[in-house]
């Protein structure tokens, strides 16, 4: 984890534009379910004891059409979490006019459960209460425990497409290149990428590098071979 620095002009550069949280979780979920369901289709079919053609029509029907609907339904339900906020304050809004002692009180119960009393409480009531702006992202961010920075959902589906096409595109390359013990092949290289990813996750998370990529390789792992099960159970 980086630190970051504690100069004045860091720090008002930090804090006057936060990142959010970023694409990170887009990126994980959709670099592991691309593996997981394209490799899946793999070992389901494989399972099946059927062609590699019926794999790789598959498998790429699964990584265009699948991805781009995980990363129509993030695009949706990140404008949906963004509406939701846009709705609240606008709501905020109305009762800051209609009820300004009531809101005012609000503000002041979230200080004082931040640990202010007294004169302190009153003269931050009444700083807090002077900007319209900072009034309602308090209100946002104590009363509906949402954050200070919107959502993007452009940023959020596009990042979960690429996840996904990249990962998704493993579990194919040893049919489309015809290598020897394809499905070996495809199942370490799909292996690695679930280790992989769960090692790039710790960069973001307390945990050993190791034991994200073990945990990650696990939840993929189990995926693949409730899939393999399932396709042998056709197999002639």
């Amino acid at each position: 984890m980086t630190d970051h620095g504690h100069s004045q002009q860091e720090i008002a550069a930090r804090i006057n534009a936060p990142p959010g949280r970023g694409v990170l979780r887009d990126v994980v979920y959709g670099g592991i379910d691309g593996s997981v369901t394209t490799f899946a289709i793999v070992a389901g079919v494989a399972g099946a004891g059927l062609s590699p053609f019926i794999i790789i029509a598959l498998g790429l029907a699964n990584v265009l059409a699948d991805g781009f609907s995980m990363a129509a339904g993030n695009y949706s339900g990140t404008k949906a979490e963004l509406d939701n906020i846009r709705r609240i304050r606008a709501i905020e809004e109305r009762h800051i006019h209609l009820y300004p002692d009531g809101e005012r009180n609000e503000v002041r119960e979230i200080l004082a459960q931040k640990g202010l009393s007294g004169r302190v409480l009153d003269e931050a009531t009444d700083a807090i209460t002077e900007n319209h702006d900072n009034w309602i992202d308090l209100m946002i961010e104590g009363e509906y425990g949402l954050g200070s920075v919107d959502p993007h959902p452009r940023k959020a589906a596009v990042a979960t497409f690429f996840a996904f096409l990249v990962a998704g595109m493993v579990p194919l390359l040893p049919f489309l290149f015809s290598v020897d013990r394809a499905f070996a092949a495809s199942a370490w290289m799909t292996m690695g990428v679930f280790f992989a990813i769960g090692a790039l996750k710790s960069r973001w998370s307390l945990a050993p590098w190791w034991r994200s990529g073990i945990e990650t390789l696990l939840i993929g792992g189990a995926a693949a071979a409730i899939a393999y099960f399932v396709g042998s159970l056709f197999h002639p």
